[in-house]
């Protein structure tokens, strides 16, 4: 793995410490208030609308912070959100720890978390093309994965023992004071204020979205991913497949949901050729292909260890898009525009996801478990297709060219 921006940026150096950390006690939150809100109310319906509530929230926040995050100094804006959002992660554990939890309480901290969450996401992505050097911007993608990847699988087991134990107020006190020394570590990064003029903010939107439109190399990028997460997500299916074909229990859906974070985790400790090769965009399609044919072969597979070891492969193609996904979108951005740009990406992230989910849902109920996987993976690799062969300049993008350089919609 490529850790030259660890080397050569302090800046980035602090910015990584500070992710890693709270990667980590997030992952205590994302567990924590599940259970918290299952103990108070006794209803999954319950906990499906706190994360419904979340994600619109974080979705909303994510499309305002890019717009500010291109007219004020994103450092401060980084800052300023993470010591909210402490204090929100303080009131959830003072409320949690009272005898007769509010569930209202709950609601609100959700509106107020998601949306100054997107508001630093937005300006926490765009700040770090100015941390590293443009030939670096893979590796710093990289290293953002690893470590979100490796709280992805140690963090969950983490929160449950807490929760049995000491209960579910600590893990948000815990995840607040992860906050607090995350803004302490970054506190000595140099200003990262935008040259953008100032301008009303729904203008500003649209001009990212006219960007988006006149660039074949990034909306070749959003559309790639829509075709893997929308057609070929199939987490939502794993207890039923656990069930019906795998003839497993909790324990299997458990293996299931692990082996993709595993097989991601591993692409990126192994990522440091995507900064050295020629071909970017070519890797790029290749990735997402290798991401749509294994999630088709997980389908076919029938037996558990084929069907997770193609979920592992599964997840070397899905982290390796997504760290040549980032690095070309920030290359090909330039920086009056990578806040509203790199909200747009975040946006989708979030958004395609839970589309994904509901539509394999959807089509289980047609086709099967087993068929709506392998429908799904083939649509996600005919839609590759599709974009590698309408999308030249896709093809031919590279991060060892120019950067954000002037390209036209056409071939």
């Amino acid at each position: 793995m490529d850790v030259t921006p660890l080397r050569t940026s302090p800046a980035y150096r602090k910015v990584f410490a500070a992710q890693t950390l709270t990667v980590l006690t997030t992952a205590l939150t994302n567990v924590g208030i599940n259970l918290h809100v299952y103990q108070v109310t006794g209803s999954s319906v319950q906990v499906g609308l706190v994360s419904l509530v979340f994600g619109l929230a974080l979705l909303a926040g994510l499309l305002a912070g890019g717009v500010l995050a291109d007219r004020l100094d994103r450092r401060r804006l980084v800052l300023g959100t993470r010591s909210v959002v402490a204090l929100i992660l303080a009131g959830l554990a003072v409320n949690a720890a009272l005898p007769h939890p509010v569930l209202a309480v709950v609601y609100f901290a959700a509106v107020l978390a998601g949306s100054i969450n997107g508001l630093g996401g937005s300006a926490l992505m765009s700040a770090v093309p100015s941390l590293v050097q443009p030939a670096q911007l893979a590796a710093a993608g990289a290293l953002f994965t690893v470590t979100s990847q490796f709280g992805a699988m140690v963090g969950p087991t983490i929160a449950g023992f807490i929760a049995a134990g000491p209960g579910v107020a600590v893990c948000f006190a815990v995840d607040a004071a992860g906050y607090v020394l995350g803004v302490m570590l970054m506190w000595s990064i140099p200003s990262l204020r935008s040259d953008q003029e100032p301008q009303h903010p729904l203008r500003a939107l649209a001009e990212g979205f006219r960007f988006v439109r006149g660039n074949q190399v990034v909306a070749g990028l959003l559309l790639i991913d829509v075709w893997a997460m929308v057609f070929a997500m199939p987490y939502s299916l794993f207890p039923q497949l656990a069930e019906q074909v795998f003839h497993g229990g909790p324990s299997t859906v458990g293996l299931l949901y692990t082996a993709p974070a595993v097989g991601a985790f591993l692409g990126a400790l192994a990522s440091g050729w995507t900064g050295r090769i020629r071909h970017s965009g070519r890797a790029l399609i290749a990735s997402v292909l290798l991401w749509g044919l294994a999630i088709t072969a997980f389908g076919l597979s029938g037996h558990l260890w084929l069907g997770l070891l193609c979920l592992g492969i599964a997840g070397i193609g899905d982290t390796t898009s997504e760290i040549l996904r980032r690095a070309l979108l920030q290359h090909y951005t330039p920086d009056h525009l990578q806040g509203r740009v790199s909200s747009l990406w975040l946006a989708q992230a979030t958004s395609g996801t839970a589309i994904g989910n509901a539509e394999a849902g959807l089509a289980a109920r047609l086709l099967g478990g087993s068929g709506a996987v392998i429908g799904g993976g083939l649509v996600c690799v005919l839609g590759v297709c599709l974009v590698a062969v309408t999308m030249p300049r896709l093809r031919r993008a590279s991060l060892q060219g120019d950067q954000c350089p002037s390209l036209p919609s056409t071939a």
